[in-house]
């Protein structure tokens, strides 16, 4: 165990499960959030372990989303015995409909040895009896699963708290670094000064302001995501589907999420009317029975938006001390296991579960070298 104090800001996905890592790699973990941890993006995703469109995205997303996809049935299993919540990681299916690139995506699939394939819409029909009319084509992915996210970040909180050496600080706002010389020493707080041999910045939409605080710009930025919820029998949907950006997603129990929309609004994450109804729209083309159904739920996030959603992870050059784990934009939850991993290697010093060099920050924040 590394003899060392890290300090990390920020209590999504991201943040917990960075600390989790690094609890049995170091003698002290401080994880500190402005608000209640997982309350962000984290709750408000819809948890699909998989990029809406995968093929679309280069091999650094790739990368990150192969090897999370075959890590997260472990750690729900390890997380659901170590606290009792149970994560909830189930696998569906996913079908897309009538993609335009359909032959980019077989041949991705094809290339990186993954389980997608054309199907006839006939045999769509019969594994989801309640998919709407009109779609002439599909492609389906057989072991893709999603997370009932708000479940990983109650599992994960939990395991946190259970730790001797994590403490969790809610309600602290971060507003800057404390710093001697080039070195990062640890966070300013409304609660006071945190100090820390090492500061992880995983602040989500945040990240860039207050990267901003040390005369840096980080290209993240919010985006803001809407979703609505229905509750219906637990044998509705068999599976996901997806058509024209949108999606809806089967929990266990019944409840159907159905998202999202792509909103550049900075901050304000407010639910409107206006989306509200486009989603309905859409849920009810993509299911028409749930043109009967109550939605339960409409609330929006904000993603940490970044140039082709490639993740900031690395050491800050000139910063010594400073972290990121930042940036994920509509993958935080796909692609965490496999970001919280590499930054801890990196971290600690060991070999890094996979190559590190397309995520350095180096290069890709301005102000750096």
């Amino acid at each position: 165990m590394s003899r060392q104090q890290v300090v990390i800001v920020g209590g999504g996905v991201i943040g917990l499960l960075t600390a989790f890592n690094l609890a049995s790699e170091v003698d002290q973990v401080i994880l500190v959030d402005r608000s209640g941890v997982g309350q962000e993006a984290s709750w408000a995703g819809g948890g699909i372990v998989s990029p809406l469109y995968p093929w679309r995205y280069s091999p650094a997303v790739t990368a990150l989303a192969h090897w999370s996809q075959d890590f997260y049935p472990q750690l729900a299993e390890r997380l659901f015995a170590q606290t009792g919540v149970d994560p909830e990681v189930h696998t569906t299916g996913l079908y897309w409909l009538d993609l335009d690139d359909e032959q980019q995506a077989l041949e991705w699939a094809a290339r990186e040895a993954r389980p997608l394939s054309a199907v006839d819409i006939s045999a769509v029909h019969d594994a989801v009896p309640v998919l709407g009319e009109g779609y002439k084509r599909a492609v389906y992915m057989a072991n893709v699963a999603n997370v009932r996210n708000p479940r990983l970040v109650k599992s994960l909180k939990a395991a946190l708290l259970a730790l001797p050496n994590v403490t969790v600080h809610e309600q602290c706002a971060v507003t800057g670094f404390v710093r001697a010389g080039d070195r990062v020493l640890g966070v300013s707080t409304s609660s006071g000064d945190i100090l820390g041999d090492q500061v992880v910045l995983a602040a989500g939409a945040w990240s860039g302001e207050l990267l901003k605080t040390l005369g840096l710009e980080l290209p993240v930025e919010p985006v803001k995501g809407q979703m609505i919820l229905y509750k219906c029998a637990s044998d509705f949907l068999p599976s996901m589907v997806l058509a024209k950006g949108r999606y809806a997603i089967p929990r266990r129990d019944g409840h159907i999420l159905v998202g999202s929309t792509l909103e550049h609004e900075g901050f304000d994450k407010t639910p409107t009317d206006v989306a509200l109804e486009s989603l309905k729209a859409s849920a009810v083309e993509l299911l028409p029975a749930l043109a009967d159904a109550q939605v339960v739920g409409h609330w929006a996030g904000l993603r940490p938006g970044s140039p082709e959603g490639i993740p900031y992870i690395g050491p800050v050059q000139g910063f010594e001390g400073l972290w990121l784990n930042c940036g994920h934009y509509r993958n935080g939850l796909v692609l965490a296991p496999a970001s919280c991993q590499l930054l801890a290697d990196l971290l600690v010093g060991r070999k890094p579960v996979i190559d590190a060099a397309p995520y350095a920050p180096g290069g890709r924040v301005a102000g750096l070298l």
